[in-house]
Protein backbone atom coordinates (compact mmCIF):
# COMPACT_ATOMS: atom_id res chain seq x y z
CA UNK A 1 0.00 0.00 0.00
CA UNK A 2 1.16 3.39 -0.84
CA UNK A 3 1.80 6.29 1.55
CA UNK A 4 -0.03 9.05 0.99
CA UNK A 5 2.02 12.20 1.44
CA UNK A 6 -0.36 14.82 0.28
CA UNK A 7 -3.80 14.71 0.61
CA UNK A 8 -5.91 15.12 -2.49
CA UNK A 9 -9.13 17.46 -3.17
CA UNK A 10 -11.51 15.61 -4.75
CA UNK A 11 -14.58 17.64 -5.98
CA UNK A 12 -18.05 15.88 -6.16
CA UNK A 13 -20.91 18.08 -7.30
CA UNK A 14 -24.59 17.44 -6.05
CA UNK A 15 -27.60 17.80 -8.53
CA UNK A 16 -29.99 20.91 -7.37
CA UNK A 17 -32.48 17.95 -6.87
CA UNK A 18 -30.35 16.32 -4.63
CA UNK A 19 -30.13 19.33 -2.11
CA UNK A 20 -31.43 17.41 0.51
CA UNK A 21 -28.56 15.12 0.72
CA UNK A 22 -25.78 17.39 0.57
CA UNK A 23 -27.71 19.04 3.41
CA UNK A 24 -27.62 15.72 5.41
CA UNK A 25 -24.09 15.46 4.74
CA UNK A 26 -23.45 18.84 5.70
CA UNK A 27 -24.92 18.26 9.27
CA UNK A 28 -23.56 15.28 9.56
CA UNK A 29 -26.60 12.93 9.30
CA UNK A 30 -25.54 11.63 6.17
CA UNK A 31 -21.42 10.19 6.53
CA UNK A 32 -21.04 7.65 3.91
CA UNK A 33 -21.12 8.61 0.08
CA UNK A 34 -21.29 6.64 -2.84
CA UNK A 35 -20.45 6.72 -6.21
CA UNK A 36 -19.95 4.50 -9.42
CA UNK A 37 -16.18 3.25 -8.78
CA UNK A 38 -15.38 4.52 -12.32
CA UNK A 39 -11.47 5.56 -13.21
CA UNK A 40 -12.00 9.02 -11.28
CA UNK A 41 -12.68 7.79 -8.11
CA UNK A 42 -9.85 4.89 -8.51
CA UNK A 43 -7.05 6.49 -6.40
CA UNK A 44 -9.35 8.28 -3.20
CA UNK A 45 -7.51 7.27 0.29
CA UNK A 46 -8.28 7.69 3.53
CA UNK A 47 -7.24 11.51 4.44
CA UNK A 48 -8.42 12.83 1.02
CA UNK A 49 -10.50 15.50 1.38
CA UNK A 50 -13.69 15.66 -0.90
CA UNK A 51 -15.56 19.29 -1.70
CA UNK A 52 -19.15 18.94 -2.07
CA UNK A 53 -20.66 21.43 -4.40
CA UNK A 54 -24.02 21.70 -4.64
CA UNK A 55 -25.39 25.05 -6.96
CA UNK A 56 -23.39 27.72 -4.89
CA UNK A 57 -22.76 25.75 -1.91
CA UNK A 58 -19.56 24.42 -1.09
CA UNK A 59 -18.19 22.27 2.24
CA UNK A 60 -15.17 20.38 3.00
CA UNK A 61 -14.90 16.39 4.47
CA UNK A 62 -11.99 14.36 5.20
CA UNK A 63 -12.18 10.75 3.57
CA UNK A 64 -11.75 8.54 6.97
CA UNK A 65 -12.28 4.97 5.03
CA UNK A 66 -12.98 3.70 1.43
CA UNK A 67 -14.06 0.58 0.54
CA UNK A 68 -15.02 -0.82 -2.69
CA UNK A 69 -18.23 -3.15 -3.94
CA UNK A 70 -19.00 -5.28 -6.49
CA UNK A 71 -22.73 -4.58 -6.47
CA UNK A 72 -25.86 -2.68 -4.73
CA UNK A 73 -26.44 -6.36 -3.19
CA UNK A 74 -23.07 -6.43 -1.67
CA UNK A 75 -23.05 -2.99 0.21
CA UNK A 76 -26.40 -3.08 1.32
CA UNK A 77 -24.87 -6.04 3.12
CA UNK A 78 -22.12 -3.82 4.70
CA UNK A 79 -24.66 -0.68 5.51
CA UNK A 80 -28.34 -0.18 5.71
CA UNK A 81 -30.02 1.92 2.78
CA UNK A 82 -30.33 5.13 5.07
CA UNK A 83 -26.62 5.03 6.59
CA UNK A 84 -26.72 5.81 2.51
CA UNK A 85 -29.38 8.04 1.56
CA UNK A 86 -31.80 9.17 4.85
CA UNK A 87 -34.14 9.01 2.52
CA UNK A 88 -34.39 5.25 1.49
CA UNK A 89 -35.21 2.13 3.99
CA UNK A 90 -35.47 -0.76 1.72
CA UNK A 91 -32.65 -2.16 -0.61
CA UNK A 92 -35.78 -1.43 -3.90
CA UNK A 93 -35.20 2.28 -2.76
CA UNK A 94 -31.50 2.23 -2.53
CA UNK A 95 -31.80 0.70 -6.15
CA UNK A 96 -34.17 3.15 -7.73
CA UNK A 97 -31.78 6.07 -5.95
CA UNK A 98 -28.94 5.02 -7.68
CA UNK A 99 -30.62 4.33 -10.90
CA UNK A 100 -31.57 7.49 -11.05
CA UNK A 101 -28.58 9.01 -11.63
CA UNK A 102 -27.75 9.55 -15.73
CA UNK A 103 -25.53 5.91 -16.64
CA UNK A 104 -25.41 4.66 -12.77
CA UNK A 105 -27.26 1.59 -14.13
CA UNK A 106 -24.17 0.47 -16.49
CA UNK A 107 -21.87 2.03 -14.47
CA UNK A 108 -22.47 -0.06 -11.29
CA UNK A 109 -22.68 -3.28 -13.49
CA UNK A 110 -19.38 -2.67 -14.95
CA UNK A 111 -17.55 -0.77 -12.03
CA UNK A 112 -19.44 -1.29 -8.78
CA UNK A 113 -19.08 1.16 -6.07
CA UNK A 114 -16.73 3.07 -3.49
CA UNK A 115 -18.15 4.19 -0.73
CA UNK A 116 -16.46 6.77 1.29
CA UNK A 117 -17.19 7.28 5.10
CA UNK A 118 -16.93 11.15 5.48
CA UNK A 119 -15.88 13.02 8.59
CA UNK A 120 -15.20 17.14 9.67
CA UNK A 121 -12.48 17.96 8.48
CA UNK A 122 -9.27 18.51 10.92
Amino acid sequence: MSVNTKNKKIVLRFRSVNKDIFDAINHDKKKVETRAATKKYSSIVPGDIVVLICGSKKIEKQIKKVELFPSITSILKRYKPSDINPNTHTEQEARLAWYSFPGYKEKIKKYGLIAMTLSSVK
